[in-house]
């Protein structure tokens, strides 16, 4: 399968964040922690050039614990500034506001010497579709201040939200790139949900999340659906539908409800706290 996904407006996103990059003082990008580098957008780097940067790890809740410390210290050691954070929970919000402060720390230093006092950091918040960035905002406002959905393109356009005296948000719509040069950055971007599921084949989509379970976590599948983790990948699909009963009404084995089911699984976290991709 061909893992692309680049509708119209995502162009038009680009170009608004290239526009308004100019009157932000720090951006933050949210990463997929089940994913930190197959998550980042690199036309990002490019727009946030010459700007304070702040990678957010959010859904860190889903990834596993010790992947997620490895990131956070692999992006640090790259010269970001580095938070991890379930912004469903709110778990990890809190540290937000003063890493900030650290990250902009320059900028309110020199407002001070020119005398601007208490002027706010306006940063841009930044990621691929269903990275959870208005969640994030959300969390961080301590409101509902943006829309928020469990699938990619809720945010259209752009909203600047003001959070207390000290910072204002620039919120945007989730971009991806016009062409994954790896198909496997595809693969894992539609395995967390943020290529449109309606333009995917989801049996062979399961498929390939079962090859990785089976590589990176052995194990879970026979803790979670009770079967053997012997034989082809799609025999192993059809064990799943079976012991699911995910079945039509005529009782054949319903691969794509099994394959569905499979997916939300994952992307929930009831198989377990799982990364997909380790750093270099």
């Amino acid at each position: 399968m061909n893992y692309q996904w680049y509708p119209g407006h995502m162009t038009k996103a680009k170009r608004m964040m290239q526009e308004n990059s100019k009157l932000i003082d720090l951006m933050i990008e949210l990463v997929d922690a089940r994913i930190p580098t197959s998550s980042r957008n690199p036309d990002i780097d490019e727009i946030g050039k010459n700007k304070s940067r702040l990678i957010i790890l959010n859904k860190s809740d889903l990834a596993d614990e010790t992947a997620n410390k490895i990131w956070m210290e692999y992006f640090q050691k790259k010269g970001f500034y580095a938070v991890e954070v379930n912004s469903r929970s709110g778990a990890g919000v809190r540290s937000i506001q003063s890493v900030v402060r650290e990250a902009c720390r320059e900028k309110i230093e020199r407002d001070r010497k020119r005398g601007i006092l208490n002027r706010p950091v306006r940063a841009m918040v930044v990621g691929i579709p269903n990275v959870g960035k208005s969640t994030f905002i959300n969390a961080f406002a301590g409101k509902a201040c943006t829309k928020t959905g469990n699938k990619p393109g809720v945010t259209k356009g752009k909203q600047w939200i003001r959070l207390g005296k000290g910072v204002e948000m620039l919120d945007t719509p989730g971009i991806l790139w016009p062409k994954f040069e790896d198909q496997q950055v595809g693969l894992l971007l539609a395995l967390i949900g943020s290529i449109k599921d309606e333009i995917l084949l989801t049996e062979e989509l399961a498929v390939e999340l079962i090859g990785l379970l089976r590589q990176l976590y052995p194990g879970t599948l026979q803790n979670r659906f009770g079967i053997e983790e012997t034989g082809e990948n799609f025999s192993l699909l059809q064990e799943i539908c079976i012991r699911r009963r995910c079945f039509t009404k005529g009782e054949e084995p319903d691969l794509r409800k099994a394959s569905a089911m499979l997916m939300e699984e994952f992307r929930n976290g009831k198989l377990g706290r799982i990364t997909l991709e380790k750093p270099e």
